[in-house]
């Protein structure tokens, strides 16, 4: 599929759904397949409006999610019956986008979820779409970094349509868990995704700025899909009080900094849409003009970092039962760079059990190209290397985790 900006995406799911009759008690993807009707209004009403994309109600459609209301061995059945509803929706004048959501699930220190767990729980649910005819992939209202970087490998391992991504952020552009939009950014670019952004969070006047700041490291599209405002209780009833026309006013800026797919999230409507499609028909957007180019990208799962190329990367940290101790003083150290080795098979997961201790720059020491793949496939940041492995070995760990040689 060819993609031509600016791209208008949808609105708003689960507060149309509201609107509508869903409590939010009860599973609301069961919900959809109880109520279909609904849906296809909702969706069809964005088509009308201008949307050229709609996202698949298969937000919480998940094994995690899906179990956690009682539904289990399911997952094909939901995301092939949910695809389904909105394939006819679009009716052949929008693309129809596989909607991949957050588990809930967090990695140790924080959890006890491993890694590998989440690949597999996306993976399933990628399959599905895949196999419901999906034109791409959205991964959405994502809010830690390890939940973003599964699914978009899980993805890779089933399709090669194209895959968006997008965060929720504070207003000092920090997740969940403490990471910088600007940081996951450059880890997710840097695993070739086709778009990048954020949804949700906020109104469009408190997203703007961090999508400007944004755009000065970004080599890809850039998304904004906000909420209709900041939601205000009244009485029993949540409340967007971001009207069309004052939810379009930031479109100037947004083009200028680099955004090229632009939707609605809590709150918004089809007028809402109908607004952005209006307001973007001789809208010039920004193509992606990163700076800093000639710097080496890093970023740990919580902060960016440019390096210069000629950076002394020093002598490397050997994993071994010592590595937390080390690992906690070489971040005390001047050294701009923490270098670990991975040598042995067991390295690896050592490695992953103490990342989160790094909070400088990271280079990966190796040998093997199967230890280094493992090592970068569980390290949430984007790192360097450094070894005597060939181009050859390197550049497949390039494209699908964005290793800095």
């Amino acid at each position: 599929m060819e993609l031509n900006f600016p791209l208008i995406l949808d609105g708003a799911t689960g507060t149309q759904l509201q609107k509508r009759g869903f409590t939010g008690g009860d599973c609301a993807e069961k919900w959809v397949l109880e109520h279909p009707e609904v849906i296809s209004e909702i969706q069809r009403s964005y088509v009308e409006a201008g949307s050229r994309i709609l996202y698949t109600p298969t937000f919480g459609a998940n094994r995690t999610k899906l179990e956690a209301h009682g539904i289990f061995n399911r997952v094909e059945e939901y995301n092939t019956r949910l695809a389904a509803l909105t394939r006819e929706a679009a009716g052949g004048k929008a693309w129809v986008a596989g909607d991949i959501a957050p588990t809930g699930l967090f990695l140790y220190p924080l959890g006890e979820t491993g890694f590998e767990e989440l690949v597999e729980i996306y993976t399933e649910q990628a399959a599905a779409l895949e196999k419901a005819g999906v034109d791409l992939f959205v991964v959405e209202t994502m809010m830690t970094v390890a939940e973003a970087r599964a699914a978009v490998l899980a993805i890779r391992s089933v399709s090669s349509k194209p895959v968006f991504v997008s965060f929720t952020c504070d207003e000092n552009g920090r997740t969940l868990t403490g990471s910088d939009v600007t940081a996951v950014l450059q880890i997710m670019q840097g695993m070739e995704i086709d778009a990048f952004g954020l949804n949700c969070s906020a109104g469009p006047d408190q997203m703007t700025p961090q999508l400007q700041r944004m755009h000065e490291i970004a080599r890809v599209p850039l998304i904004a899909k906000p909420n209709a405002g900041m939601p205000e209780v009244r009485g029993e009833e949540t409340v967007y009080d971001c009207p069309p026309e004052q939810f379009t006013a930031f479109l100037n800026e947004m083009a200028a900094a680099g955004v090229g797919i632009f939707g609605g999230c809590c709150g918004t409507t089809a007028e809402h849409i109908a607004a952005l499609k209006s307001g973007t028909e001789n809208l010039i957007t920004a193509s992606p003009a990163p700076q800093h180019w000639e710097a080496l990208p890093c970023a740990t799962e919580k902060q960016l970092f440019f390096l210069d190329p000629a950076v002394d990367i020093g002598p490397a940290i050997v994993c071994d039962d010592q590595l937390e101790t080390k690992l906690e003083d070489a971040m005390g150290e001047d050294a701009p760079v923490v270098t670990v080795a991975i040598r042995r098979p067991e390295d690896p997961e050592l490695f992953a059990d103490c990342q989160y201790l790094i909070s400088k720059p990271l280079c990966l020491a190796a040998e093997d190209a199967d230890l280094l793949e493992k090592a970068l496939r569980l390290y949430q940041g984007r790192a360097m290397y450094d070894g005597p492995l060939p181009e050859e070995k390197l550049l497949p760990l390039v494209r699908r985790y964005g290793l800095i040689l």
